[in-house]
């Protein structure tokens, strides 16, 4: 056998090898993500009313307040309160100036094994349910799938979702909001569907002088695949601080696939399949102690994440469709 024969042999060889796991990640894949939830997880508890079950309402309902805020939270009970203080105080102040202005935050338990639900629970029975509703999950979905079903969950007319450890300050929602509204002005065609990031890409010159070579290695690597793969024109896709509006979360959250880390990237897809304006507003953040992000293996699972985005949206795996809220 000559070597072209040879290499000829190895290249049919890749290639029923490489059709075939193709057809594999196709076969195996959902082409729409499962919006299922537990019986359970469609109810929020009312501690005022002798702890009576109420019905969370749906997104696809008309919004009856201005803002919801939801808030993953997994065995959070020691960093949780002095976030949910800080932006109670902050919206409160905003209720003080606009009376008819209202909010809502919705903590959502991702199947904590503390005290993370009896937490927030004393915010809801201080505050009341108007104001502080907490869904408790039967089981850890992932970060991603916490946010989704808070969202799904919301009766906002504009949505954020925003990290329980309050590495974020809450007040730099003004300059979000800002931003949304600039961009709902220039872009009147959008549907009323727009998105706008936080970014703490400013501070990435200040990150790097303290992190590790091979930490920095890793970031960058991760930020060239987003860019190569799946998202451009944001610097900053895993900033836990994000802000949209209702007809947004609908069309995004009914097609998120990705439920841990990586589903940040998976819903900025989304968002630029369908054109829509996305902002991105600089905010201030520091590192929190008791992070859940592992360095190396979960930037090794987000990188696979990334590769399988982008494959099983190339191949048709995964399918986007357009769905609109209810014509009011």
């Amino acid at each position: 056998m000559d070597v072209a024969t040879l290499f000829a042999g190895v290249a049919i060889l890749g290639l029923l090898l490489l059709f075939f796991f193709l057809i594999g990640i196709y076969l195996t894949a959902e082409s729409y993500p499962n919006l299922k939830r537990y019986e359970s997880e469609s109810f929020f508890t009312d501690p005022k009313h002798g702890n009576t079950k109420q019905n969370f309402p749906s997104l696809e309902d008309a919004p009856s307040t201005d803002l919801s805020v939801i808030v993953p939270a997994y065995n959070e009970e020691e960093r949780m309160p002095q976030m949910l203080n800080e932006a109670i105080a902050h919206l409160n102040k905003r209720q003080k100036s606009s009376p008819t202005y209202k909010y809502e935050i919705i903590v959502v338990d991702d199947g904590s094994r503390d005290k993370t639900t009896e937490t927030a629970m004393m915010y809801s029975e201080k505050y009341g349910t108007d104001k502080v509703r907490v869904l408790t999950l039967e089981k850890n979905r992932g970060k991603g799938g916490a946010i989704r079903l808070g969202m799904m969950s919301a009766r906002g007319q504009w949505l954020l979702f925003a990290d329980a450890d309050g590495a974020t300050r809450f007040s730099d929602l003004d300059k979000l909001e800002q931003e949304l509204e600039t961009l709902l002005v220039k872009n009147k065609t959008c549907n009323n569907r727009v998105v706008v990031c936080g970014s703490r890409a400013h501070l990435e010159q200040e990150a790097i002088a303290n992190r590790s070579f091979f930490r920095t290695i890793l970031m960058h690597g991760f930020h060239f695949l987003v860019w190569l793969l799946c998202v451009r024109g944001v610097k900053d896709t895993q900033c836990g601080f994000k802000l949209m509006t209702r007809e947004a979360a609908l069309l995004l959250f009914w097609n998120l696939h990705v439920e841990r880390w990586a589903f940040d990237v998976d819903l900025l897809h989304v968002a630029q399949h369908f054109r829509l304006p996305l902002g991105e507003v600089a905010v201030k953040w520091q590192e929190i102690e008791g992070s859940k992000l592992v360095p190396f293996w979960s930037w090794l699972q987000m990188g696979r994440d990334l590769i399988l985005i982008w494959l099983r949206y190339s191949i048709g795996a995964w399918k986007i469709r357009d769905i609109r809220p209810k014509q009011q």
